[in-house]
């Protein structure tokens, strides 16, 4: 089994943390404090090929495959300290990936190259106020009219929602099936009569991130804006997580090792009775433990990568990862401010902002306890 990258690969994460670190990491900390979406570093990241890494070459992408992508998003993670702008490009590359892999042909021509550019921005419209984990509980419904259906409803927390041009919403067909073949998956534009949105929400993290709620009244959609095949959308949905799990583990493994690296500069310089305090194995064990959990997070996300590039599914992997590395990383914000001291506590030292960027990781794109019942699940359990 060979766990080398290729040499374009090195090339490439060598070429993006140097981007990252000299682009993108001005005003983060004010952009934090004000909440402010740096609109320029989703530009330049979508320049540098971030946005388009997904997208098959026919439709102006790079045509990377699932491994080169997530090197590549753990290499954008890792130098730039801004999570919330890498969140939202992660969001942007789901919504490139269902497209690509249940658009129809005028779909894709119409929005895949725009969406790649970065010129459009894109949303999942998922979470309902009462279908979080539970997804097959939204009430966001689709009643046939004669031309296409009405699309009526809510949904909440979603990411890059007050910026979307364009929103990939799933609802309830109200067939009469079974609640998996009720849900149909459709593409609406922000312009759609009936469509409207509330105000970016505030949060505790990933404040550069926006999100917000988004409202349906009555939005006429067509068969031409349905993506994929009629009562499918937990299909696409259930793909499309996977997905989603390998991205977020991805960047979630970028901001750890930019974490341990941190915490090892400063617990070689600061001392303490006479000595560097990396010499005390209180101080030294945080730190192993941080490299142990980086490592084995990349096992898991290089295997759940390689499983998805060879058609396969990887739902077990999907789970393993994102949970492991989620509180991984929350662990390593954590044990880092403490090494840090009282220093570690002030906003100057922006280990504080990794921590509450963490916390939302154990939340979303499943949580942590939803994990564990996948998990169990796929065991027998």
């Amino acid at each position: 089994m060979d766990f080398s990258f290729t040499d374009t690969q090195l090339l490439q994460r060598e070429s993006i943390v140097d981007f990252a670190r000299r682009e993108l990491n001005d005003q983060v900390r004010e952009n934090d404090q004000a909440g402010v979406f740096p609109l320029e570093n989703w530009r330049k990241c979508a320049e540098m090929g971030m946005i388009s890494l997904l997208t098959p070459e026919a439709y102006g992408g790079l045509g990377e495959d699932l491994v080169t992508t997530v090197h590549s998003l753990e290499a954008l993670s890792y130098g730039c300290e801004d999570s919330g702008l890498v969140h939202a490009i992660v969001t942007q590359l789901c919504c490139i990936v269902l497209l690509n892999l249940y658009g129809s042909a005028p779909q894709k021509d119409k929005y895949l190259a725009r969406l790649s550019s970065g010129e459009l921005i894109a949303a999942q419209s998922i979470t309902e106020p009462d279908a979080g984990s539970d997804v097959l509980s939204m009430r966001t419904r689709l009643e046939g009219n004669g031309v296409g259906w009405l699309l009526s409803g809510g949904k909440v927390f979603i990411s890059n929602g007050p910026l979307a041009d364009l929103i990939i919403v799933f609802a309830r067909c109200g067939s009469g099936k079974s609640a998996f073949g009720e849900i149909s998956c459709f593409l609406v534009e922000k312009s759609a009569p009936g469509y409207s949105m509330g105000k970016p929400l505030q949060k505790m993290g990933l404040r550069t991130l926006q999100n917000c709620e988004m409202f349906f009244d009555s939005v006429c959609v067509t068969e031409e804006l349905q993506l994929g095949k009629s009562g499918h959308g937990m299909f696409i949905f259930n793909e499309g997580i996977e997905w989603e799990r390998a991205l977020m583990t991805a960047a979630h493994l970028g901001t750890l090792e930019r974490i341990l690296e941190k915490s090892i500069a400063y617990v070689k310089t600061r001392k303490q009775f006479g000595k560097e305090i990396g010499k005390n194995q209180s101080v030294s064990n945080k730190i192993g433990t941080m490299k142990l959990n980086l490592e084995l997070g990349r096992l898991i996300l290089y295997k759940m990568a390689w499983l998805k590039d060879q058609g396969k599914r990887a739902t077990l992997e999907a789970s393993l990862g994102k949970l492991f590395v989620s509180e991984s990383l929350k662990s390593a914000c954590l044990d880092a401010i403490q090494v840090h001291g009282g220093y570690g506590y002030m906003q100057e030292c922006d280990l504080e902002r990794d921590l509450r960027d963490s916390v939302a990781a154990t939340i979303y794109s499943g949580t942590s306890e939803m994990q564990r019942n996948i998990i169990a699940r796929m065991l027998g359990i």
